[in-house]
C-alpha cells in the first residue's frame, strides 16, 4: 500500500513549480494579499492560524490579520509594513510555488531585487483608490530590468471604490501602458479585494463584470517555460571528482548544475576561459550512466580528453560558445550599506567562478521615476540602479542577460569581508543609455 508520504511525493513530483515575486507601495495589501493567498488555498496550519488570531486579538482586532502570516520581523508586526523578503513554499494540485514577498519602500528596493531576481512571475499591487503612484513604477521598473516574463497587475481594495470597473480599468490601461513601454513581455490585470478575498482564490461577487481569472487561477495556469532548456548549454564546473581508488583507478568528473540547455554523450563542447576543445563521454546523474541531461539537472560530465579543467571553468557546446571578455559592461543594483565607488577594488562572482576586479567606471545612474539617466554619478549607494564597466584581472564567459539570466547574473563582493556589494545584468538594461565616458587608468592597485 502507498503511504500517505509516498503519495504526497509523487503528486508534487508531478506538478510543475512557479517562483513568484510580490511588489507594490506601502499598504498596498501585499502581505494581506499573500496571506488570504495561503489561507483561502488551505496552505497554512491550523497551529499558525491559531497564532495569528491571537496576536491580532492582542492589537484589538476582531478579525485574523492575514499579513501576519508573512511578516514575521517584530518591527514588521509593529510598523505594520514589509521589510524583509519573506519567503514562502505552498502547493496545490496543479502547482508547487516559492513566493517571494518583498517590501514596498523605496529604502527597500534592494530587497525587491533579490526576491525579483529568480523569479517567472512578479505581482504589482495597486491600491485602487490611489491609483498609479510612482512606487508602482518603479517595481514594474525593476521587474522589467530583471527580465520577470510575466507580471501581474493586481488592483487591490475594490470593495474600497464599490467594486466600480471604470476605476480598475483606467488604472490597467495607465500601467499596461507603461509596463509595455518598458519591455515586459505579458501584463495580465485583476481586481482583487485581498482583505475580503475577491478574486484571489475565489470570484468575486461582487464583480460580475470581470470574467479574467482569479489570482490563484491564473498562477496555476501561467506557462512556465523556464526558458533554460531552450537556451546554449551552459555547464559551469563546480567539483573535479577524483575517486582514485581501486574500483575507479582512472576516474575523473567535473560535477555542477547545468544552468540552461541541454548536453548529450557526443556533443563536442569548449572548456572556458582556456578554449581547449574536448567531447562529452558520459553524464553520471544519481548514480547512474545517462545519455542526455538538461537544466537544472545537478550532474556528473566526464571529458574524452584528458584536459585541464577546474572549479570555475565553464563547459559549453562548441558550437555555441560564449565569448569570453575583461571588460564587463552591465547595470547593477546596490545592496550594500557603503557605496561602489570608481577605481574600487572588488571581487566578481560568475556562477562558480571568482576573479579579481576593479570598477573601471560608473558611466550613469538610473532614475526608475522617469527612468532617466543621471550622468556620471560617481558612486552607487544602497538601492541605486547604475551603469558599471568592471576590468576583471582574468577573462569571464558572460552571456547577455537577457539570453539568459543564469550566466548573465554576477556579483560584486568586497574582499575585505566578503560582503555582496552589488547584484549585476551583464549587457544592455531595458532603457535608452547614457553616453558612457572613459574613466581613467587606476595606477594603483588592481590595475588590469
Amino acid at each position: 500500500m502507498t503511504s500517505t508520504t509516498e503519495r504526497f511525493t509523487e503528486r508534487l513530483s508531478a506538478t510543475t513549480l512557479l517562483r513568484f515575486a510580490t511588489a507594490g507601495s506601502v499598504d498596498d495589501g501585499k502581505s494581506t494579499l499573500v496571506g488570504r493567498l495561503l489561507h483561502d488555498s488551505k496552505s497554512v496550519l491550523t497551529d499558525q492560524l491559531e497564532a495569528v488570531a491571537h496576536a491580532s486579538r492582542s492589537r484589538g482586532q476582531e478579525a485574523p490579520d492575514l499579513a501576519l502570516l508573512t511578516d514575521g520581523l517584530r518591527a514588521e508586526r509593529e510598523q505594520g509594513i514589509t521589510i524583509d523578503v519573506a519567503y514562502r513554499y505552498f502547493a496545490t494540485p496543479r502547482r508547487r510555488f516559492i513566493l517571494a514577498d518583498t517590501p514596498g519602500h523605496v529604502q527597500y528596493t534592494r530587497n525587491m531585487v533579490t526576491g525579483a531576481s529568480t523569479a517567472e512571475l512578479a505581482v504589482v499591487l495597486v491600491d485602487a483608490r490611489n491609483g498609479v503612484v510612482e512606487q508602482t513604477r518603479r517595481h514594474a521598473a525593476v521587474a522589467a530590468l530583471l527580465r520577470v516574463p510575466h507580471v501581474v497587475l493586481a488592483v487591490n481594495k475594490m470593495d474600497l471604490v464599490a467594486y466600480a470597473e471604470p476605476v480598475f480599468a483606467a488604472i490597467a490601461e495607465e500601467f499596461t501602458a507603461y509596463a509595455a513601454s518598458l519591455g515586459v513581455p505579458e501584463i495580465t490585470a485583476i481586481p482583487i479585494s485581498a482583505l475580503a478575498g475577491d478574486n484571489v482564490v475565489e470570484p468575486s461577487a461582487h464583480m460580475d463584470w470581470y470574467g479574467g481569472p482569479t489570482v490563484l487561477e491564473h498562477l496555476e495556469t501561467v506557462p512556465v517555460s523556464h526558458d533554460l532548456a531552450h537556451c546554449p548549454a551552459r555547464f559551469p564546473v563546480q567539483y573535479v571528482i577524483r575517486p582514485q581508488t581501486a574500483e575507479h583507478p582512472d576516474y575523473r568528473g567535473y560535477a555542477g548544475q547545468i544552468a540552461s540547455g541541454v548536453l548529450r554523450v557526443g556533443d563536442a563542447v569548449t572548456v572556458l576561459p582556456s578554449g581547449r576543445t574536448s567531447t562529452i563521454e558520459g553524464i553520471d546523474a544519481l548514480g547512474e550512466s545517462v545519455d542526455i541531461a538538461w537544466a537544472p539537472q545537478s550532474v556528473t560530465v566526464r571529458l574524452t580528453d584528458d584536459i585541464d579543467v577546474s572549479r570555475g571553468d565553464l563547459i559549453a557546446p562548441s558550437a555555441d560558445v560564449p565569448a569570453t571578455t575583461q571588460d564587463v559592461e552591465a547595470t547593477v543594483c546596490h545592496v550594500a550599506d557603503q557605496p561602489l565607488t570608481v577605481g574600487q577594488r572588488v571581487l566578481l562572482k560568475h556562477t562558480t567562478r571568482t576573479v579579481k576586479a576593479i570598477v573601471k567606471d560608473i558611466p550613469s545612474r538610473l532614475t526608475l521615476d522617469d527612468l532617466s539617466q543621471h550622468p556620471a554619478p560617481g558612486q552607487l549607494v544602497a538601492n541605486d540602479i547604475g551603469r558599471v564597466t568592471v576590468r576583471t584581472a582574468e577573462p569571464l564567459a558572460l552571456d547577455p542577460y537577457a539570453d539568459s539570466r543564469r550566466t548573465g547574473s554576477f556579483l560584486l563582493i568586497d574582499p575585505a569581508d566578503g560582503t555582496t556589494l552589488s547584484a549585476g545584468m551583464a549587457g544592455e538594461a531595458f532603457a535608452a543609455e547614457a553616453p558612457v565616458t572613459p574613466a581613467a587608468d587606476n595606477e594603483e592597485g588592481w590595475d588590469f
